[in-house]
């Protein structure tokens, strides 16, 4: 049994997940809280929020988030990668600045004209 408090909502219920009966989940108080135990034990994933480099801008740094979730043991190496990032103004949200990064699937979206 593995105890862990749900992040899907802000009740942040106390659930636990049966590892050994097909990762049966008690304790939460909606069905997305059933969903998140089994999913964060058996594929847990992200969203990456963060900032990247800009140039002829008014900021230094333009915050960019990942446009779906990532594999929770590549946050490391997608950060890395966002490092050596650097985009050029005009930039608006929405706008992709990398296209699916480190083959996640996901791309890497500005969150500010800038």
């Amino acid at each position: 049994m593995k105890d862990m408090v749900c992040i899907v909502c802000p009740v942040g219920c106390r659930i636990s997940v049966d590892e050994e009966n097909d990762y049966s989940v008690i304790g939460n108080k909606c069905p997305k809280g059933a969903t998140y135990g089994k999913k964060e034990l058996t594929f847990p994933t992200r969203t990456i929020t963060s900032t990247v480099k800009i140039k002829n801008a008014i900021h230094n740094r333009l915050p960019i988030k990942t446009s779906t979730e990532i594999p929770k043991n590549m946050i490391f190496d997608i950060m890395r990668e966002l490092n050596k990032l650097e985009v050029s103004s005009p930039i608006k949200v929405g706008d992709v600045v990398l296209k699916n990064i480190l083959n996640t699937g996901a791309d890497i979206i500005a969150t500010r004209d800038m």
